[in-house]
């Protein structure tokens, strides 16, 4: 089983990244289930606007989207900023539009039995809020995602330290990164076993 991590970091590397190393404790729980693991820094890579699979010269998104239907486990992870989703995840999740007219050999759409998580940090209140819209999406592109298939790390409302400089919550961001890891284990299982079948027509 694969899955991939999607950090929408506004920090391109080598800066560190907070939500990176969130994600790195999802990441070695899911490797505890034997899942290997792929990750992708998207502010690296020229994702140019649009909602087609390939933009042409110089897009760097037809390598992610290989990378999504390889994987049955798909985590967008995101800062919040101003109560929302970083503009990263929100081009992501606009070049993932495209999947809605993509099918498999037997006419499902391509992100069916797939499952999918949000992983968020901040030093303001809204994590809720930017996983339902991150999580909102996903379902309407056809991913699964099921019960508490998220984290997120915060230490309430207006400016605060970040993840990187303060040990506060870790704990419990990290205890809830690992339920998020064994539920999404799980529901790709039983996808597995049982596929979801193509639409009616």
């Amino acid at each position: 089983m694969r899955a991939l991590v999607v950090n929408c970091t506004l920090k391109p590397s080598p800066q560190p990244s907070n939500t990176e190393a969130l994600a790195a404790t999802v990441i070695a729980s899911l490797k505890g289930h034997g899942v290997e693991v792929d990750v992708v820094r998207a502010v690296d890579l020229s994702l140019k606007p649009g909602v087609l699979t390939d933009m042409g010269d110089g897009d760097d998104w037809p390598k992610v989207h290989e990378k999504l239907l390889a994987s049955q486990i798909l985590i967008i992870a995101s800062p919040t900023w101003l109560g929302r989703p970083s503009s990263v995840a929100q081009r992501v999740l606009e070049r993932m539009d495209a999947m809605l007219g993509e099918t498999d050999d037997e006419e499902r759409p391509v992100a069916y039995n797939r499952v999918a998580g949000v992983l968020v940090t901040g030093n303001e209140d809204g994590a809720h809020h930017v996983i339902s819209e991150i999580g909102g999406a996903l379902c309407d592109i056809g991913y699964t995602v099921p019960g508490q298939a998220w984290t997120y790390w915060h230490l309430g409302p207006g400016p605060g330290p970040d993840y990187l400089d303060d040990e506060r919550g870790h704990d419990w961001s990290t205890s809830t990164g690992r339920a998020m890891a064994s539920n999404l284990v799980h529901a790709a299982r039983a996808l597995a076993a049982t596929p979801l079948p193509a639409p009616p027509s």
